[in-house]
């Protein structure tokens, strides 16, 4: 049985495919399951220095499989609501593991962005669009709600009033579109996604990834941090950076005028 989530490797790049192309990878309980237990895995490898996350074929993710909803909404209500909430909890374990690892996660998109697979999108710190992108938010049409952290981080990239436009008026937008709002870092030719996505990758996994890390911690907790807290939090962000070898090579490679060689501690 072929896996629906392949995790391959490129020296210090995790990438992880969502790998069920013929369901445009709309995501399954086995689907859940699997990105849940990856996710944490890169989150935790410390030889893991910038993670890509992608879908295998012409589309990213079209959201959660609507046969399985089909199947369940045929079992009694305990029943029903128990595999929607296993499913919803793992999407959940997955997205907290990539906003909360100490390194960057890149998203690599093309064709079809719904549903989760636009809060998937939107809880990755860089994105890197095909052009042939196309979001669309989709849950209302489904008469559901957002689940994968999307009502979290939605308005805290596009702003309260044109996350809810979004959400509700469920209108496509295209991969330009994306850019000019925010959801996306760049755009590139499809054919060139997958190179433009890796080359990124590396260059960030060969920068002190350490203080990329303590930089997503604070920006991702700026939003619910009083001034002081935030202040606080960047002293003691500050000092650990100031401890660590990759701080002191970054000072000796300045001070001798040479390239610094970080290792991501």
């Amino acid at each position: 049985m072929t896996a629906k989530v392949l995790l391959e490797r490129q020296g210090a790049v995790a990438r992880i495919v969502l790998n069920a192309p013929a369901a445009l990878n709309a995501i399954d309980r086995e689907m859940a399951r699997e990105f849940s237990r990856v996710a944490a895995e890169v989150g935790e490898d410390p030889a893991v220095r910038c993670v890509i996350v992608t879908g295998a074929g012409p589309h990213f993710m079209a959201g959660g499989d609507i046969r399985c909803f089909a199947d369940w909404l045929e079992l009694p209500a305990a029943e029903r609501d128990a595999r929607l909430s296993a499913l919803i909890s793992d999407v959940s374990d997955a997205v907290s593991s990539l906003r909360t690892m100490a390194k960057p996660v890149i998203g690599a998109v093309r064709g079809a962005v719904a549903g989760f697979g636009f809060s998937l999108m939107c809880a990755c710190d860089l994105v890197v669009a095909s052009d042939t992108t196309n979001c669309k938010l989709a849950y209302c049409q489904l008469a559901a709600s957002p689940d994968g952290g999307g009502s979290h981080t939605l308005p805290r990239l596009v702003g309260a009033r044109k996350a809810m436009e979004i959400a509700l008026l469920d209108e496509r937008i295209d991969a330009a579109s994306a850019l000019a709002l925010g959801l996306v870092t760049k755009v590139v030719p499809d054919a060139a996604l997958d190179e433009e996505s890796m080359t990124l990758a590396q260059r960030l996994a060969a920068q002190a990834t350490g203080a990329f890390g303590r930089t997503k911690r604070l920006f991702n907790a700026s939003l619910e941090n009083d001034l002081a807290t935030q202040l606080d939090a960047e002293r003691q962000a500050f000092l650990a950076g100031a401890a660590s070898p990759d701080f002191a090579e970054a000072v000796a490679a300045f001070v001798a005028r040479r390239k610094p060689q970080f290792h991501g501690r």
